[in-house]
C-alpha cells in the first residue's frame, strides 16, 4: 500500500474539528505548539478573518507524517454558509474523518455531511469528540449514529461488537462465530480495514481533542484503515482544480488533486478559453506551469498521481476544471449539492467611483468560490451577489476591506426566485432586417416536471439550418433563459427547434446567437409565466417543550411538517418551508429555545408561488422583444449588451 493518505476532516460547527486537526499535527511533529481556535492561533485558520473570528472560512490542506506515511489533511469549514468549500474538498480526498460532539450528538448538518460522503462512496471514520464534557454520552450518540447515519457503525474499542460486525458480512465467518469461534484481533482489524475502504463499515473512535485523549488511536486508524490513493504516474493525465489562492509574487495558484499522470514545472497545459461566437467551437489556450508547490509550501517541482499541490501559471482556470482525461475521474461532485445560493444582495461601494474596482474584486472572490455568483447590470449600474447567508456576507465585507481596500454596504437580502412557462407555446423569430442578416426559427416550448431543468432538441434538417448554426442556438440558450418575462432564470422547460432556415449569402455567423433569445422570449410571452419559489428542507433538533412553538412557526411561514422523531431527550422535526419566510428564522429559533435548539437546511426544490407572494426582478439587459433596441445592442456592443451574462 502506498505511503500516502488524502483525508478530509468534517464536522457540524463547534464539534471541535479544528482542535482535533491541531492535535493530529502536534502528535505527528508537524507543529511545535497547539494553536487555539478561540485565540485565533490555529494553524489551519490562516486568513486574518478566520483568526479574528475563530471560525474556519476556507478549506485548508496541511501535511503531516505518521508511522512513515504522509497524510494530506484537509480541514473544512463547519458553518453551512461555507458548504461550497466542503463540496470542493470532496474532489481532493480519498477518505474522511467526521467529528461528532459526544454531548450534542448527531446534528442536522452532520447528517448532510455524512450522506454526501457516502453518496460519493468515500470511506468515513467517526470521532466522537468532547467525551470529557459534562453531559457526554457515548452510547446515546452511538445509537443516534446507527439510527440516523450508518447502521454499520462500530465502536472500535468494543472487541465483541467488532467481531459481530466483521463476521456478519461473511457467511462462513458468521457460521464459525455462532459456533463459538472468534477470529483473532489481527484478522478482525485487517478485515475491518477492507470493509471500511469499501464503505461497508463505519469505524467509531472516541476521545477529547482538547484533552488529547484518543488522538493517537485515530492517527493509527488513518494509516491502517483508510485507503491510499490509486492511479499511475505513467498513465494519461487526470486531475481536478478544487481551490485557488493568491501569492504576492507568483499570482494566482490553484490547488490540484492529481488522479493519474504527472505535472511538472514549465510543462504546457491546454485549457478552455470559452466559445468562439463565430464558429460555435470551444477555443483552447496553452498555458505553461511556472511553479508547483507541495502541501508544505515548498517548491515540489512536480506532482504525481495521488498527490495534492498548488500549481501556478494556469491563469484564470475555473475551479472544478478537469485537467486531462475526465473519464479517469473516480467521482464527480456537482456544485450546489450541499448548499446553493438562494439570496441576492446589492453590494454598494462607499465611493461611487470605486464601482469598477469593486466589480474586479468581486470577480476575484468568485474565482475562488464558484457558487458566489456576481452579476452586474450596465443599465442599472448595480452589482449583485448571490450568497448563502448573513455570515458569508460579513466575511465578504471583511475580505473586500482587507484584501482590496474597499468599504462596502449591502442591501437587504432578497430571495432568488425562478420561473417557468405556464403552458405550451410557440416562439417565432425572423431576423432578416436590416441586412446583412438572416436567421428564421420557430421553437416549441412546453412545461417540464419540477427539478428537470432545461432540455433542448432540434428536429430541423441541416439543409434548412446548418449544423454549426444549430449548435449556436443551443449555446445561446443560457443567454436566452437568463431572465424570463418575470425577470428570473427560466427552468423546467422542454425546448424544441421545429423549423427555420439560414440564407446562403445573408446569414452572418452571429445571427442565430442574436435570434435565439428573441425567439425564446416570444414563446415565453405567448405561454405566460409561472413564478417558482425555493423551498428548504429544514431539520430541527429541539427540546420536547419547544416542539409546539416551532410547529406553529412552520405553519405561519407557509411551511409543512413532514416528519417528527423522538431521540432520547430531543425531537428531530423535519419541515418544508419557503426561503422567503424563513430567512431570519435561525435567530428566532435560538431565542425561542434559549439556545437549546438547532437547525440545518438544504434546498428541497422549487414550487409554484402566487406572484403576490413573490417578486419580479428588473431586466438587466435589453429585452429581446424590444426589437429595435435589441438589434442595436447586438450590433454595437459585442463585449456587452446582449452578450453580457454577468
Amino acid at each position: 500500500m502506498r505511503n500516502l493518505r488524502n483525508i478530509g476532516v468534517f464536522a457540524h460547527v463547534d464539534a471541535g474539528k479544528t482542535t482535533l486537526s491541531e492535535q493530529l499535527l502536534m502528535h505527528a511533529g508537524a507543529i511545535r505548539r497547539i494553536g487555539s481556535v478561540d485565540e485565533g492561533t490555529a494553524h489551519t485558520d490562516r486568513l486574518p478573518v478566520e483568526q479574528r473570528r475563530g471560525i474556519s472560512v476556507k478549506s485548508t490542506c496541511v501535511g503531516l507524517t505518521w508511522r512513515g506515511t504522509a497524510i494530506n489533511l484537509i480541514d473544512t469549514p463547519g458553518h453551512v454558509d461555507f458548504a461550497a468549500e466542503v463540496e470542493r474538498s470532496l474532489w481532493a480526498l480519498d477518505a474522511a474523518v467526521l467529528v461528532i460532539c459526544a454531548v450534542e450528538g448527531v446534528q442536522p448538518h452532520t447528517e448532510t455531511l455524512f450522506h454526501a460522503l457516502r453518496e460519493q462512496q468515500i470511506p468515513v471514520v467517526l470521532f466522537l469528540n468532547k467525551t470529557d464534557r459534562e453531559g457526554a454520552d457515548v452510547q446515546r450518540v452511538l445509537q443516534q449514529v446507527r439510527r440516523r447515519l450508518a447502521a454499520d457503525a462500530v465502536l472500535m474499542a468494543d472487541g465483541e461488537a467488532l467481531a459481530e460486525a466483521v463476521c456478519a458480512a461473511d457467511d462462513a465467518l458468521l457460521e464459525s462465530y455462532l459456533a463459538g469461534e472468534t477470529p483473532d484481533a489481527a484478522f478482525l482489524q485487517a478485515r475491518a480495514a477492507e470493509m471500511t475502504c469499501q464503505a461497508q463499515l463505519c469505524p467509531v473512535f472516541c476521545g477529547s481533542a482538547l484533552r488529547d485523549v484518543g488522538v493517537e488511536a485515530l492517527l493509527d486508524a488513518l494509516v491502517d484503515m483508510l485507503p491510499a490513493p490509486g492511479g499511475e504516474d505513467s498513465a494519461s493525465l487526470c486531475g481536478v482544480v478544487f481551490a485557488s489562492q493568491q501569492d504576492r509574487l507568483l499570482g494566482r495558484g490553484v490547488w490540484v488533486r492529481l488522479y493519474s499522470g504527472r505535472l511538472e514545472n514549465r510543462a504546457p497545459v491546454t485549457l478552455p478559453a470559452g466559445i468562439d461566437p463565430l464558429t460555435g467551437e470551444e477555443r483552447l489556450v496553452q498555458r505553461k506551469i511556472t511553479q508547483i508547490r507541495g502541501v508544505d509550501g515548498s517548491d515540489a517541482g512536480s506532482l504525481t498521481a495521488g498527490e495534492i499541490g498548488v500549481v501556478y501559471g494556469l491563469g484564470d482556470v475555473a475551479i472544478g476544471h478537469v485537467l486531462g482525461d475526465g473519464s479517469l475521474l473516480p467521482r464527480r461532485v456537482e456544485p450546489g449539492r450541499l448548499r446553493t445560493p438562494l439570496l441576492a444582495v446589492q453590494v454598494v461601494p462607499e465611493k461611487p467611483e470605486e464601482m469598477q474596482a469593486l466589480r474586479a474584486a468581486c470577480a476575484a472572490l468568485a474565482g475562488e468560490d464558484p457558487l458566489l455568483q456576481v452579476r452586474y447590470s450596465k443599465a442599472l449600474n448595480e452589482l449583485q451577489l448571490h450568497v448563502m447567508g448573513a455570515i458569508q456576507l460579513e466575511i465578504i465585507a471583511e475580505e473586500l476591506k482587507e484584501r482590496f481596500a474597499l468599504n462596502v454596504s449591502f442591501s437587504k437580502p432578497a430571495v432568488i426566485y425562478k420561473e417557468t412557462i405556464a403552458q405550451a407555446a410557440s416562439g417565432f423569430v425572423a431576423y432578416t432586417m436590416p441586412k446583412p442578416c438572416w436567421a428564421i426559427m420557430r421553437f416549441e416550448i412546453e412545461p417540464a416536471p419540477r427539478g428537470s431543468g432545461v432540455t433542448f432538441r432540434s428536429t430541423v434538417p441541416v439543409r434548412d439550418i446548418l449544423l454549426r448554426y444549430q449548435h449556436q442556438v443551443e449555446q445561446a440558450l443560457p443567454l436566452a433563459l437568463n431572465q424570463g418575462r418575470l425577470g428570473w432564470q427560466v427552468t423546467d422547460v422542454n425546448i424544441t427547434l421545429v423549423e427555420g432556415n439560414h440564407h446562403q449569402f445573408h446569414t452572418h455567423p452571429l445571427d442565430f446567437i442574436v435570434a435565439t433569445p428573441w425567439g425564446i422570449q416570444d414563446g415565453l410571452r405567448r405561454g405566460g409565466s409561472t413564478l417558482l419559489e425555493p423551498i428548504l428542507e429544514c431539520h430541527f433538533l429541539l427540546p420536547p417543550d419547544c416542539v409546539g412553538r416551532v410547529m406553529s412557526d412552520v405553519a405561519l411561514m407557509r411551511g409543512e411538517v413532514t416528519a417528527t422523531e423522538t431521540d432520547a431527550d430531543r425531537v428531530l422535526l423535519t419541515a418544508l418551508v419557503p426561503v422567503a419566510t424563513s430567512v431570519d428564522y435561525a435567530t428566532t429559533l435560538a431565542s425561542a429555545t434559549s439556545g437549546r435548539g438547532s437547525m440545518s437546511v438544504r434546498l428541497h426544490g422549487y414550487r409554484e408561488c402566487p406572484l403576490e407572494l413573490g417578486a419580479t426582478a428588473p431586466r438587466r439587459n435589453v429585452d429581446p422583444l424590444d426589437t429595435a433596441r435589441y438589434i442595436l445592442a447586438a450590433r454595437s456592443a459585442l463585449e456587452g449588451g446582449i452578450f453580457d451574462l454577468e
